[in-house]
């Protein structure tokens, strides 16, 4: 790891209809010296995501502080929403941006696991490139169960033994998955229709575990509020499956039904590359290249 290396931290937190409670976990993080980038909450889907960078000592500081906010102002006896979620910080990924590799992120995970099960005493699983096992490497599969089903599966079942931590679930803030990983787009389609069966089965069809698109998860979810459902996808790896081409496919299964696709919306932060493919895509442009961006080519 290189003297000035920078660490992308996207922690995702069971919270996003409190603003107090974003407000107290945010500022927990930013004490830290960190740089805040994007705070992106949801209510229908009860969850915040917050996008930081800093220094590896810094992320991992703030990555457990913001762990601590949470756990001590997020029940989740009481929470109720829409996306799948085993704790008051249910995920907390470390990405590599510059002056470091994967191989640094997953050590950053390890040392943040630590020191939330021994300090915090939440139990943590290492997911993805952390992973101690392959059954761990997907995240659904840690996360299978949610925090109802893994109360009574921690200190029961020993595959269900986490990394870190305490064998046994916390009472109100749950457990964690913490891990490292590469970029990827959180990228949701909000379909004109309230039946969520319909979005279940669109869903199946873009999912990469179903048959559908590479590195696509997929699931759907009611916005009740809106009286819509909605497609929500965490696009893994968006070179190989880009965002047009699981819209597409989305909007293609949706006029199956006579559903039309009411809007789409990005969770935080997207590479630059993604956005331009999708305009190449779209506006059918011949011999584009990413660097005629006028921003990027100002930012060097």
């Amino acid at each position: 790891m290189e003297r000035f290396a920078v660490i992308e931290c996207v922690p995702n937190f069971s919270e996003g209809r409190r603003p107090e409670v974003i407000e107290a976990i945010v500022g927990a993080i930013q004490s830290c010296g960190v740089t805040i980038l994007s705070v992106a909450p949801d209510a229908d889907h009860n969850r915040t995501v917050v996008t930081f960078v800093g220094g590896p000592e810094q992320v991992a500081t703030a990555a457990v502080r913001g762990a601590d906010a949470a756990s001590r102002l997020i029940d989740l006896t009481e929470h109720r929403g829409n996306h799948p979620r085993m704790g008051a910080v249910d995920v907390i990924p470390f990405i590599p941006i510059s002056g470091c590799d994967m191989k640094d992120c997953v050590l950053l995970a390890r040392q943040v696991g630590e020191a939330m099960g021994s300090q915090l005493g939440i139990p943590v699983f290492l997911y993805e490139e952390a992973a101690t096992q392959p059954a761990r490497k997907n995240l659904a599969d840690v996360r299978r169960g949610q925090f109802e089903g893994l109360r009574d599966l921690i200190g029961q079942d020993p595959e269900r033994q986490p990394d870190f931590g305490p064998n046994a679930i916390h009472p109100t803030a749950g457990c964690t998955a913490v891990g490292a990983r590469m970029p990827l787009i959180a990228f949701n389609v909000n379909l004109g229709t309230a039946d969520l069966e319909i979005a279940k089965k669109i869903a199946k069809a873009v999912r990469g575990s179903n048959g559908g698109f590479v590195g696509c998860k997929a699931l759907a979810i009611a916005l009740a509020e809106r009286n819509q459902v909605q497609v929500s996808m965490n696009m893994v790896n968006y070179k190989e499956t880009p965002l047009h081409r699981a819209f597409e496919l989305i909007r293609i299964e949706a006029e199956r039904f006579g559903v039309p696709i009411v809007g789409s919306e990005i969770v935080g932060l997207v590479p630059m590359d993604a956005m331009v493919a999708a305009a190449r895509h779209y506006l059918r442009l011949e011999g584009f290249k990413s660097d005629q961006v006028l921003e990027k080519r100002l930012m060097g």
